[in-house]
């Protein structure tokens, strides 16, 4: 039986803490209670806490300080904030969260309801996080392959496939777009087979002109045309005993469709210009970003090899329909660049994060990839923030509305049940009057105009303090006052 996890809650407010403690209905955690700032630490120093409920800052507890030395302890610690509903609090409960590592934060009085909804949030972030590293961890040892992972239901039907199928000698098709990872599915099943020792020859048929591609499949004869110094063997003798990756399949000519259904049936052919028939033993695993069924129906394709070639397909999602993945995505690009640039990295902020789950990625895995190298090697700081990001995913149009309420990346369609109805955010001081309407069902435009408009009025239109009472880079600020016409 699995030992219970252990939630610290921090707060000098007595009643508050019995509240939160009672209000908690999982019976997997064992709770502390702690009343200062000395008592969380020395909980934190002797105990590994799974989850921190902790005020953002009272008369004796520092929450910056407590969240910082816990995740110094347990990088996978949940944290919760608890905060006033005043300006400066929310600005500095989003600086937290994007710079300090919190995850969620929860206005007082607290909403017990909307505690629960956050707290299950971060236990289910927290299993797919361990199932992650899990997974990864067999990955690596199995595949040795970078990019190639996801916790999706998507990409499990896809692992489950490749151990399925490895062992065998059957021919694979790999249909997805392009950027999808069909290569490294291909290195996943060759890795998993018996043939993982002999060699895994890929060629990218689209790349190659028609006479080039068919010399390069299957070789040429010394003097068989202008150049042909030499006789060379082509991919199917190189992969003799191993494996032949034809990447984009769906391009080749007619012509060479016949010869390669040939090899299919027989494992057999000649070099070119030549008159020896030579035998191979060669896996075929194939791909194409083409629909390659509708081709056969419009006479574009041979149906014979297209039934050859398709014995089982494997469907590679885009990363656009598995955006759950992004986030173990990202942390092992980081880790892959960092080793090749000699960086430090050490993790993204939540609100960035959000960017690049919002995005739609039409280049997939490969463009995702790209993005990050070029985040990690012009990072100026240690954790990528939102002003690392290239400017096309900044303004693409599903990131021109930023969540303001940091919630997290995958419980964005619970937004509107989590706010409570109407906070009023109290003047800071005797000459700061307005208050902030936040209500539900007003659009996250609204939120963020309201926001933005009331805090320029609390630092006297100061743009610098501004934008770090709200958590975001000044060209962020800049260019949603000029979104809203706030100048």
């Amino acid at each position: 039986m699995n030992e219970k996890k252990l939630i610290l809650i921090a707060d000098d407010e007595k009643r508050l803490r019995e509240n939160i403690s009672y209000a908690i209905d999982d019976d997997n955690y064992h709770i502390v209670l702690v009343q200062n700032e000395s008592e969380a630490l020395n909980c934190i120093d002797n105990e590994h806490v799974d989850i921190l409920i902790v005020p953002l800052k009272t008369v004796e507890i520092d929450g910056i300080h407590v969240l910082e030395v816990a995740k110094q302890r347990n990088p996978d610690v949940g944290i919760i904030l608890t905060t006033t509903q005043s300006i400066a609090d929310t600005g500095a409960a989003i600086k937290a969260m994007n710079q300090a590592g919190a995850d969620y934060f929860l206005p007082k009085p607290i909403n017990l309801d909307q505690l629960n909804a956050v707290l299950k949030k971060v236990i289910d972030q927290q299993r797919l996080v361990s199932e992650y590293k899990h997974l990864q961890q067999q990955l690596d040892l199995k595949f040795g392959l970078v990019g190639f992972t996801g916790n999706s239901t998507a990409m499990h039907k896809v692992y489950e496939t490749i151990t399925q199928i490895a062992p065998a000698k059957t021919t694979i098709l790999i249909l997805g777009e392009s950027g999808t990872g069909k290569e490294l599915a291909a290195r996943a099943i060759h890795l998993s087979s018996p043939r993982r020792d002999k060699p895994f020859v890929p060629i990218h048929c689209a790349a190659l002109t028609e006479s080039l591609l068919e010399s390069e499949l299957f070789g040429h004869e010394r003097g068989a045309f202008t150049g042909a110094t030499n006789a060379k063997k082509g991919r199917f003798e190189l992969a003799d005993g191993g494996t032949l990756f034809l990447d984009e399949v769906g391009e080749v000519n007619h012509e060479t469709q016949v010869k390669l259904l040939r090899v299919l049936d027989t494992r057999e052919f000649e070099r070119v210009g030549g008159e020896k028939t030579y035998h191979v033993d060669v896996r075929i695993i194939a791909a194409t970003n083409r629909n390659l069924s509708e081709a056969v129906q419009h006479g574009e394709y041979r149906d014979d090899l297209y039934h050859r070639l398709s014995v089982v397909t494997i469907n590679m999602p885009p990363l656009r329909e598995r955006k759950e993945d992004i986030p173990l995505l990202v942390d092992a690009f980081i880790t892959e660049f960092n080793q090749e640039n000699n960086r430090k990295i050490s993790g993204i902020t939540n609100q960035t994060m959000r960017f690049l789950m919002r995005y739609d990625w039409l280049g997939n895995v490969r463009e995702l990839k790209n993005c990050i190298e070029g985040m990690v090697v012009m990072a100026r700081h240690e954790i990528l923030d939102v002003d690392d990001l290239p400017e096309h995913i900044l303004m693409s149009d599903t990131n021109r509305t930023t969540h303001i309420f940091p919630l997290h990346p995958f419980e964005k369609k619970e937004f509107s049940r989590l706010l409570t109805p109407a906070p009023t955010i109290p003047p800071m001081d005797g000459t700061y009057k307005n208050q902030l309407q936040v209500h539900v069902g007003m659009s996250l435009n609204d939120i963020e105009q309201e926001v933005i408009q009331e805090t320029l009025k609390y630092t006297n239109n100061n743009k610098a303090k501004t934008a770090r009472i709200l958590g975001i880079g000044k060209r962020t600020l800049y260019r949603k006052i000029e979104k809203y016409g706030l100048l």
